[in-house]
C-alpha cells in the first residue's frame, strides 16, 4: 500500500513495549482497519508491522507466511499470539474505544462463532475492498482466482 496514502503507523522499533499487530500491508482493506486501530490508541498501545515485512520472520518464526495471510495477528507484551477473532477479543480489552463489544466477544463459548466471521471476512478481504474502492490489480488480481472446493478436486 502506497505510504503517503496513509497516516503512519507507529513501528516496533519506536514501541518497543507495545502490542505487536501484524496484518496485511498489501491488503487496502487491512490497511484501513490497522489505520482506524492506531487512530483509536491514543496512548502507544500498539506497534505495526506488515506480514510482508521480512522483520517478520525474523521476529515471529512460528508465525508461518499462510497463517499471517490468513489472519491478523496480535503479539502481546508478554509474547502471547493472538490470531483472528481473538486478537479482536485481546484488542477489545486494550483500547477504550473498543470497550463496547468486549462483553460480546467473550460470551462464553462464541468465540467459535467470531472465528468462523473473521475467516469469512478474511478470506474475501480483496474482493469485499475491490468493492468499494480502486484496488491495485497487479496485487489483489491473484486472490480473485475461484477458491477450490472439495468438490472441484478430482
Amino acid at each position: 500500500m502506497d505510504s503517503d496514502a496513509q497516516q503512519r503507523l507507529p513501528s516496533v522499533e519506536e514501541l518497543p513495549e507495545a502490542d505487536v499487530v501484524i496484518y496485511d500491508g498489501q491488503c487496502r482493506f487491512c490497511c484501513a482497519q490497522v489505520q482506524r486501530l492506531a487512530r483509536w490508541d491514543g496512548a502507544g498501545r500498539l506497534a505495526f508491522i506488515s506480514l510482508h515485512d521480512p522483520r517478520v520472520a525474523e521476529r515471529y518464526p512460528d508465525l508461518s507466511h499462510d497463517q499471517l495471510m490468513e489472519q491478523m495477528y496480535v503479539i502481546d507484551r508478554h509474547g502471547r499470539r493472538h490470531g483472528g477473532a481473538a486478537a479482536l477479543r485481546y484488542l477489545s480489552r486494550r483500547l477504550p474505544r473498543l470497550w463496547w463489544c468486549a462483553p460480546l466477544l467473550h460470551l462464553p463459548g462464541t468465540l467459535p462463532l467470531w472465528q468462523a466471521l473473521y475467516r469469512y471476512v478474511a478470506r474475501r478481504r480483496y474482493l469485499l475492498w475491490r468493492r468499494h474502492a480502486q484496488c491495485d490489480n497487479d496485487r489483489c488480481s491473484i486472490h480473485f482466482a475461484p477458491q477450490k472446493t472439495n468438490t472441484d478436486r478430482s
